[in-house]
């Protein structure tokens, strides 16, 4: 992409808004969560900070919401990885730096682009640790990428910060680098003390006055990447809650919200819903993993909301108050997103997939089952809107934010894959297996890619999740199926299944279809086929005789235009007979109606030799060579005439 277009689209992103009702779509969350990075920009990691590892930053900042500016000290404890004379932090390159420092000694630097290179005093041996002093300052909304905002809410000044995915070195020296979690963090805000100031984690001891100003202590103990640190300073109202299931094991912990005055009563209303939410989700994946700190929200102005460690930052609706999913979803982040991050940006559909079905988790629970319907249903509708995409991305995409955050394919898709992984495992499993990847002590408070969550949930279904991964996750496109019935003798309905895909990248989508079948009485009869190949067959037994048929009433899987078809003739005895799977692997049934007896069946090659002959339904065919067999059916009714191929 050319320059000029690259900041015509910043200009473009930058004076985009979002009208808030009560409902916040995911395409709202979406934009929001993208918020620094409004085109494609150069968010590959910067290879010359990855010589090191962070284990602490103290975070001295003074901002005043009246001036778009901050002052900095940043005080960063690091290991080398290897030899290295010179110590690397990504910094925007309209940050003035006025100082660097080891032990008090003034360091040479060079600030070049938008990296800081410092001179160490001397060579500093790997596995060595020290710790640098950086004192800078300036404007950092002059990036353009919106990470550090001076805005007003009212008649008052208010400054916030959204750094997802690359915008923290807008406003301070960092390393943004998705694999280094910075081990713990002190954030020290100084703010004229008309305002409240806020950032992650608790406050340890009261705020400080200082002539003018107030020194507000924030202190993280649990491991933080770049992009989830945050500060804002306003006239915040304090708001208390608190969460947690309050057993001895795991007592309760505070939630704590800070808001705009002006809507505070309606805000305040809006966030009553938090305990019961956060209470719900330590029942499904733990206890809330920043327990011994606080969980809240921190209203600011962009359009959606964005999982800062700690404290969600928010956007009130046009009716002043915080939308249920978007609390649902910004807090389902604080486990997938948070305590375990995504490794690279092709994996984002670890955060923003399971947020968002979390977020649907909500909906069933509070709502019930036909509000979860309805909300899967507008997911299914927003990714069949496209015949393509998938939810991993390739290399080029992950440099693409527009693609990163894609609602429809990172969100939508990723949490309905989820679904289907639900519905095919089973509630039990799945969530066991969900629980086991979120408690790893391999992954917790680090990082995960789509083979570490794959490889939990196969351990818990006992078998390979490979070819349901490559169709939904690595490749692209949804199914269409072609479902037709027909009642079968007595009891018993046959189902016939054909699939087209939309994207040639998938040759079968094999899932099991969920069916509903109905009779002139009223009554419904829920069951499923595994579905493998086109055309298959399949006889079920059913306890009434059919009327209709529906295909995936619950709406589990992601398909488009299915249409399910009762046939009304009478067929023959010949097309009564049924043989499956069809082609078949090893075992053959043969399904007929209750009032037809099976005698006999014979094998013959395409050369008419005799190759195996037997009197069950279900006949052991790995004897047979692969290729195509003609079998002769004696029953009570006569002799008919089919084939089979063998793989």
């Amino acid at each position: 992409m050319n320059k000029n277009t690259y900041y015509l689209l910043l200009l473009l992103c930058s004076v985009f808004t979002f009208a808030q009702e009560e409902k916040t779509t995911t395409n709202d969350i979406s934009m929001a969560e993208m918020k620094s990075a409004s085109s494609l920009m150069n968010i590959v990691v910067n290879p010359n900070t990855l010589n090191y590892d962070i284990t602490y930053h103290r975070l001295d900042f003074t901002v005043n919401p009246n001036f778009a500016s901050i002052t900095g000290k940043v005080t960063t404890t690091y290991t080398a990885l290897s030899n290295m004379s010179t110590i690397t932090f990504d910094l925007f390159n309209t940050m003035n730096v006025t100082s660097a420092k080891i032990n008090n000694v003034n360091l040479t630097f060079n600030h070049v682009g938008d990296e800081l290179i410092i001179n160490l005093p001397a060579t500093q041996s790997a596995g060595t640790q020290a710790t640098v002093e950086v004192n800078y300052n300036g404007d950092p909304t002059a990036s353009g990428f919106g990470s550090f905002v001076k805005s007003m809410h009212g008649l008052t000044p208010v400054i916030w910060t959204l750094s997802e995915p690359f915008g923290a070195r807008d406003w301070w020296p960092c390393k943004q680098d998705l694999n280094d979690k910075v081990d713990s963090i002190d954030v020290y805000i100084t703010a004229p003390s008309q305002y409240t100031a806020v950032s992650n984690g608790i406050e340890t001891t009261a705020p400080v006055i200082v002539g003018s100003n107030k020194i507000t202590h924030f202190h993280h103990s649990y491991p933080i990447p770049a992009y989830l640190i945050a500060i804002a300073v306003t006239n915040y109202q304090v708001y208390n809650q608190q969460g947690g299931l309050g057993t001895v094991q795991s007592p309760y912990f505070p939630i704590i919200n800070y808001l705009y005055p002006e809507t505070a009563t309606a805000n305040i209303a809006s966030v009553q819903v938090t305990p019961s939410i956060i209470n719900f989700y330590e029942t499904k994946f733990g206890n809330y993993p920043f327990r011994s700190e606080k969980y809240g929200h921190c209203q600011f102005a962009w359009g959606g909301g964005m999982e800062h460690t700690t404290v969600s930052f928010m956007t009130a609706g046009s009716n002043g108050a915080y939308s249920r999913g978007l609390i649902a979803h910004e807090m389902g982040h604080q486990w997938f997103g948070d305590k375990i991050t995504c490794g690279s940006w092709n994996n984002i559909w670890l955060n923003e997939g399971f947020a968002t079905y979390l977020a649907s988790l909500v909906i069933q629970f509070l709502d019930g089952n036909t509000a979860f319907i309805s909300n899967k249903t507008g997911m299914i509708n927003n990714i069949t809107s496209q015949t393509g995409g998938a939810v991993y991305l390739t290399d080029i995409e992950a440099t693409d934010v527009n693609r990163i955050f894609s609602g429809r394919l990172s969100y939508d898709k990723g949490a309905m894959v989820l679904e289907m992984l639900r519905w095919k495992l089973g509630d039990a499993a799945f969530f066991q297996g969900l629980n086991e990847y979120i408690n790893d002590t391999n992954l917790t408070y680090k990082y995960a890619v789509t083979s570490d969550l794959k490889s939990h949930l196969e351990a818990v279904y006992g078998s390979s999740l490979t070819d349901f991964f490559n169709d939904w996750i690595y490749n692209q496109g949804y199914p269409t199926y072609t479902i037709t019935t027909q009642n079968w003798g007595a009891g018993q309905v046959k189902v016939v299944v054909n699939q087209t895909q939309s994207h040639p990248s998938v040759s079968y989508f094999e899932l099991p279809i969920p069916l509903r079948f109905t009779g002139n009485a009223g009554q419904t009869f829920d069951t499923f086929v595994n579905n493998t190949t086109n055309g298959e067959e399949f006889i079920i037994n059913v306890p009434f005789a059919i009327t209709g048929v529906t295909f995936d009433p619950d709406k589990h899987l992601i398909s488009k235009n299915n249409t399910a078809t009762l046939g009304n003739d009478t067929f023959a005895v010949e097309k009564a007979i049924a043989l499956y799977p069809n082609p078949v692997n090893d075992i053959l049934e043969i399904k007929m109606p209750l009032d037809i007896t099976l005698q006999k069946v014979t094998f013959y090659n395409s050369i008419g030799q005799l190759e195996l002959q037997s009197t069950q339904n279900s006949i052991n065919t790995a004897t047979l060579n692969s290729g195509v067999h003609f079998l002769q059916i004696e029953t009570s009714e006569g002799v008919f005439h089919k084939k089979i191929i063998k793989n």
